[in-house]
């Protein structure tokens, strides 16, 4: 049963919220002059002043201006935007985000997917948009999950929204579900397109940019990656502290925009304080810093299974993972679009969105 659904957003929460970050117990400050032990002491200070003082708490307000709703799937409570097109022979397109994201990262690009004429486009691009908050994430269900149960899940909502063929789009966990599609449904599934590949890399590969992707990967994982053996080893432990703390939760993600967006110093280059904060209110107001977390816990064993449906793929420069179209060939069997992009990162849809809508408009067009 598919019912209406609004984001809600208590007073008294908001109240509870200034109070915790009035009350924070600060450590000492980083013992370097920039990020490399986590983010700095005075910028999350500030972050967190900025949150209590001047922060509007519009993230509801702005998620509420599009039609969404919560359906029971397969006994999982999945909340998701439905947004359909004016166009007749609009394409349905499941978009999913990952972690730290939400279905707010999508909000600047409902509008030129689904309408197009009204954005300058061509409306034969048009899309019929679905974008579900993962098990976990936001105000969907909190269930144990593997990503193919989830993908499992998201072919079920489809189709009971009567989409019997549709597209699919997803960065991070994302990717990952849309990539599960392209098994649980192929038959069903026009086309995938990703932002976020993982696919099979090493330090033998042969050009340049191969090689400087790998080493760019191996330090990541030298000194980027304690946030995903953390998440993957002992979530709850993790939680109790990003559950009580809005301090703490902020810092978590803040530093991952730090870390991951095309910036010039400070997240903010990138994505606007008020985005990041979005971002941040999301976990917060939701309490899903834990069963997001467990996410990671429960897809340790990573899928590089081969993908045969039509695909598309655009590689942001400062996504964590950067294949090459050789290395990405030897996953997607029918690899039909393959763009390096000059500017974004992890969070392509937030950072960029009008070359975000670019890059889905023309995978999907060879697909349709």
């Amino acid at each position: 049963m598919v019912e209406p659904f609004r984001v809600p957003l208590d007073e008294a929460d908001i109240a509870d919220l200034r109070e915790r970050l009035r009350l924070t117990r600060w450590p000492e400050a980083e013992t370097v002059g920039d990020w490399s032990q986590g983010a700095p002491l005075s910028y999350v200070q500030d972050l967190c002043r900025f949150w209590g003082e001047e922060y509007d708490f519009g993230f509801a307000a702005r998620v509420n201006a599009f039609p969404q709703f919560r359906a029971t799937v397969d006994g999982v409570g999945a909340h998701f935007l439905h947004v359909r097109s004016p166009e007749p022979d609009a394409l349905p397109l499941v978009l999913t985000h990952g972690w730290p994201g939400s279905v707010l990262e999508f909000l600047d690009v409902l509008g030129p997917l689904t309408d197009p004429r009204k954005h300058g486009g061509d409306p034969a691009d048009a899309f019929h948009v679905v974008a579900p908050s993962l098990p976990g994430f936001g105000w969907s269900d909190k269930p144990a999950r593997k990503i193919p149960r989830v993908a499992a899940l998201w072919d079920e909502l489809m189709t009971s929204l009567g989409y019997d063929r549709y597209g699919a789009q997803g960065g991070d966990w994302g990717a990952a579900v849309t990539n599960a599609l392209a098994g649980v449904a192929p038959e069903r599934v026009a086309g995938v397109h990703v932002n976020f590949v993982p696919v099979r890399m090493g330090q033998d590969d042969s050009t340049p940019d191969e090689r400087r992707a790998y080493a760019d990967l191996e330090e990541f994982r030298r000194t980027g990656a304690g946030y995903s053996a953390q998440q993957g080893t002992r979530p709850q432990t993790l939680g109790y502290g990003l559950t009580d703390s809005p301090a703490g939760q902020a810092a978590w993600i803040a530093e991952k925009f730090w870390a991951w967006t095309d910036h010039k110093g400070h997240p903010e280059d990138a994505v606007s304080r008020e985005k990041l904060l979005d971002a941040i209110s999301v976990y917060w107001f939701t309490a899903t810093a834990t069963s997001s977390a467990r996410m990671y816990w429960e897809n340790n064993d990573r899928d590089l299974s081969r993908i045969t449906v039509p695909a598309g793929i655009s590689v942001f420069p400062k996504e964590i993972v950067r294949p090459s179209r050789r290395q990405a060939e030897q996953r997607y069997a029918d690899l039909r679009w393959f763009e390096n992009l000059p500017v974004g990162g992890h969070f392509a849809a937030l950072e960029q969105p009008a070359l975000f809508v670019e890059q889905v408009r023309g995978f999907f067009r060879l697909v349709r």
